[in-house]
């Protein structure tokens, strides 16, 4: 709401006022935020940036760097940074998001937004305290936790539109949210707890069943790790990817791939590899089966068998080395610690009954699983998620279910529009399986794609991502395109032309196609 006065414009929020006039970088240093205290405001040349314990970022434009803690409640300690276009704004604001358990701002992450003309932030999440993979610092801490799980990331957004309202003198135009992992759990928590905060949200690979994946995590390291004798070695991790490309053909969009498309089309059993007697390099033994078929099966119920969370998909076999390490503890096991103490022992993890425990203490702060977005679509805002088919730390089939649970949500207010369900989800959420694509980028096939992009043009010219524009790049060099559809859609092959480039592939399938 703006307030006119004889004196000044100024610009308000619930909670406070700002003048709604431009001030200089330095001059953001004494501007007054609820439980927040700028710690930097400086303005940088052009050129490299040098922060202490990262490597320089080069070919910056000039810019203004706020810094700033955030104590939502006393026992945080959210840092952010905001950075600005000295000149050249775009006119836009990007929150950007983290990995792992955070700890760090990503440099990187503000870097590149920063080169695109965006006004942008990022945060720590309110875990400095951490290292990555590590999150001991929090144990004993559940309002970090809770910084953690959504409210470092909401709190960043709130004082980086007004540093930026103060530093312009006017208010973003659009506000765009970016994230990958544990960016993409950020991404869609901001969906679902402050759907006013974005117009669009890019959520990748997101790790929103928080829970519950670090139990999958634990437990593909848990398969490797209770016998010397179950353990893949990397020697042999191409051999199980060969034999999963030969027998399934139609898993692939074109013959010669190297990487599966459609990897839930690939039943192959590892048996098939088992050695007759003995063992040897070409071969694998009854426990390495064993150990394979656990880790495309993902973690179960030992009692009951139900499934706690998807598995790794197959033609992820060569990121195992990652998912499967041998190392003295599991990778992020510091969640469990949160629940269990500083001396918990994952041997004594339980599938059975501490499933439940685990996810009564944190879910309701770390999980982004609602599927309720009905406010997020009523108030016009997009949201495209992207993942990785190949993607062997945050399984795939977990983006999945997720964008099958808001379809299921839609069915009574489709109906009131005379649309199904799948039509009216479309209108604001859509989700583009990455073929190829490991954790976020890299990976055997396509390791990016327009995703902001197509987004902006959604949002700004009501154009709906038909298909997104993906590439394998290799060196700097594009050696593969190919359209992303939207989920269940997948590129078909039209059966003449080159099979890397995109002018030969067709959106097919089940689903409604958005305009061009």
């Amino acid at each position: 709401m703006k307030v006119r006065s004889s004196a000044v414009s100024l610009i308000c929020s619930a909670l406070f006022c700002l003048p709604l006039s431009a001030t200089t970088c330095e001059g953001l240093a004494s501007l007054s935020l609820p439980h927040a205290a700028i710690t930097t405001a400086k303005s940088v040349p052009s050129g490299p940036f040098l922060q202490d314990g990262t490597s320089p970022i080069p070919n910056l434009p000039a810019f203004c760097r706020v810094a700033a803690t955030l104590t939502p409640s006393p026992d945080s300690n959210i840092r952010i940074e905001i950075w600005m276009p000295a000149v050249g704004w775009n006119g836009k604001y990007q929150g950007t998001g983290n990995g792992g358990f955070a700890g760090t701002i990503s440099y990187g992450s503000l870097a590149g937004a920063l080169r695109g003309g965006y006004a942008v932030a990022n945060t720590d999440m309110g875990t400095s305290s951490s290292a990555v993979p590590s999150g001991d610092g929090l144990i004993g801490h559940p309002e970090r936790w809770a910084d953690w799980g959504w409210r470092a990331t909401h709190e960043m957004t709130i004082a980086a539109k007004e540093i930026v309202r103060a530093y312009y003198g006017r208010e973003p135009e659009r506000s765009y949210f970016y994230g990958c992992s544990t960016g993409g759990e950020q991404a869609l928590m901001e969906a679902q707890r402050f759907p006013d905060d974005y117009d669009g949200i890019v959520a990748g690979a997101a790790a929103n069943n928080r829970t519950r994946l670090h139990m999958e995590i634990f437990w593909a390291y848990a398969a490797g790790a209770r016998n010397l004798a179950d353990y893949i070695p990397a020697a042999k991790l191409p051999l199980i990817t060969d034999a999963v490309l030969n027998a399934c053909p139609k898993a692939k969009a074109v013959a010669t791939d190297t990487f599966l498309s459609r990897p839930e089309d690939c039943s192959w059993d590892p048996a098939s590899l088992q050695c007759e007697s003995g063992g040897g390099s070409n071969c694998l033994s009854a426990a390495q089966v064993a150990t394979v078929r656990s880790l495309y099966n993902g973690p179960r119920n030992p009692a009951t068998h139900e499934s706690i969370y998807p598995g790794v998909p197959r033609g992820s076999e060569f990121g195992w080395t990652d998912a499967m390490p041998q190392v003295a503890r599991p990778p992020y096991d510091s969640l469990f610690k949160w629940v269990f103490g500083p001396d918990w022992n994952w041997h004594s993890f339980d599938f059975n009954q501490d499933v439940a425990t685990v996810d009564a203490r944190l879910a309701p702060m770390v999980n982004a699983t609602n599927p309720d977005l009905s406010t997020f679509m009523a108030h016009g805002h997009k949201l495209i998620a992207y993942h990785g088919t190949a993607d062997w730390l945050v399984p795939p089939q977990g983006s999945i279910d997720y964008y099958k649970t808001v379809l299921d949500a839609q069915a009574a207010p489709a109906a009131l529009h005379n649309q199904s369900k799948e039509e009216e989800t479309e209108t604001f959420f859509r989700l583009f399986m990455v073929p190829g694509m490991a954790h976020c980028s890299g990976g055997p096939g396509l390791n990016t794609g327009d995703f902001l992009q197509s987004l902006e043009r959604w949002v700004e010219k009501g154009i709906e991502p038909a298909q997104i524009p993906a590439r394998r790049v290799e060196e700097g060099t594009t050696v593969v395109t190919r359209p992303l559809c939207p989920y269940p859609q997948t590129a078909r092959f039209n059966g003449t032309g080159d099979g890397n480039d995109a002018a030969s592939f067709t959106c097919a399938g089940p689903g409604r196609k958005g305009a061009n």
